[in-house]
């Protein structure tokens, strides 16, 4: 499984204006930040804020914030609004009902992972993110388990 750049992007445009509450962030400073595109970053914050993990403010000074705080931010809950879609399989689509014979044991066992993962994203905050991330600078591996 592979998450695709929109929720790269998305997961660390919300670190960055989380590690700024005190002020509006814009998306030239974030993209300049991570050495991303600015034009990819500005169709994600879009997405972002028409989905209610952001707010935005248009205009001379304007820019992000999030709209609640860091620790009512769940991951998976943004994996999912911004990932298009999780099948493992082609007979994961539409639900994760297995089209093919109901006993196909190789459907069970990439719907269990993509369960797991899903369920793993869902135990952390944006919260736990930050808590993780303080000392690092901000083009870090925020997300690497193996590091603390």
């Amino acid at each position: 499984m592979r998450l695709t750049t929109m929720t790269d992007y998305a997961l660390r445009l919300l670190i960055y204006v989380a590690r700024h509450p005190e002020r509006l962030c814009t998306n030239s400073e974030i993209a300049q930040a991570y050495g991303i595109s600015r034009a990819h970053l500005v169709k994600v914050t879009h997405k972002l804020s028409r989905q209610g993990w952001i707010a935005t403010v248009r205009g001379r000074g304007g820019g992000i914030q999030l709209s609640s705080g860091p620790g009512s931010i769940n991951l998976g809950d943004v994996v999912r609004s911004v990932e298009p879609d999780f099948d493992l399989l082609a007979c994961l689509a539409d639900g994760g009902a297995c089209k093919l014979a109901s006993d196909e044991p190789l459907c069970c066992v990439m719907d269990g992972a993509r369960r797991s993962f899903l369920q793993h994203l869902e135990s952390y905050t944006l919260a736990d993110v930050l808590a993780r991330t303080r000392s690092a600078p901000p083009h870090a591996a925020v997300l690497n388990p193996g590091k603390s």
